[in-house]
């Protein structure tokens, strides 16, 4: 895999120190929110230059990885962009009791890649000068279901129903906008803080959708199947390091 973003020196030396102890050679199958792919990424990459181990990414909606837990898929550790799914596998008995935390919490923006089309609230979204507004699906994804609680805050959910292109990620939403499918949509704020990690600079205009009008984006990972290399990438992402890269790239880390 390979590497998108160096560290420094330093932190590279600490990081193959803690975690090459072993000599074994494992995958680790990870399944993870969309919305995460891109910094999961630079981690996985990391942590396979500093061990023996590889990881393969699945990446989807919340929602889709759950009903795929829950029917056998082979994952061994599963990032979602909920509390919801993850604590319910705990529960159920399909991950492992005590191994769910909290890895980021996530934030939501109105974006649309024209300047100055979007301003510093939702007044865009009262005008009728669009035809689609993105989001991602409620059901499945819980972007979406911030998108849903930010409409019906505001009062307009009932009447942009026939404007909304649902995607069933935030990633689909994501690329509904960025293509032009959609003049605007809401998405997750990473996908727009770091334009590196995409294929082109990010431009437009965004509202950062106030917290009090929808609940607290709150991600949670569990471990699905209990072996060491996939605790010792929970503890890689749960490092110093790690955190300082995921709050680089728009989150915030607990």
């Amino acid at each position: 895999m390979k590497l998108v973003r160096p560290l420094s020196l330093l932190v590279t030396t600490c990081l193959f120190a803690l975690f090459s102890g072993g000599v074994s050679s494992d995958e680790i199958r990870v399944a993870v929110a969309s919305n995460f792919v891109p910094v999961m990424k630079i981690l996985a990459e990391h942590f396979e230059a500093n061990t023996h181990h590889t990881v393969t990414l699945i990446s989807g909606s919340t929602g889709k990885h759950y009903a795929q837990i829950k029917h056998g898929a082979p994952f061994h550790v599963f990032f979602a962009a909920d509390v919801e799914r993850a604590k319910r596998l705990e529960e159920e008995g399909d991950a492992v009791m005590g191994s769910r935390f909290t890895y980021t919490i996530g934030h939501l923006v109105l974006w649309s890649p024209e300047t100055g089309y979007v301003g510093a609230n939702s007044k865009v979204l009262e005008s009728a000068e669009y035809r689609h507004l993105a989001i991602a699906n409620p059901k499945l994804a819980p972007y979406g279901r911030a998108a849903k609680e930010v409409l019906e805050a505001i009062g307009l959910w009932s009447s942009t129903q026939a404007s909304l292109v649902r995607g069933e990620n935030i990633g689909q939403a994501f690329q509904f906008v960025k293509s032009g499918n959609a003049e605007l949509g809401f998405i997750a704020y990473s996908q727009i803080k770091n334009p590196t990690q995409f294929e082109q600079k990010m431009t437009g205009s965004f509202w950062m959708v106030p917290q009090q009008l929808y609940s607290p984006i709150e991600q949670q990972a569990v471990l699905v199947k209990n072996n060491s290399a996939a605790r010792e990438f929970i503890l890689f992402v749960k490092s110093e390091a790690s955190q300082s890269i995921i709050q680089k790239h728009g989150y915030s880390t607990p």
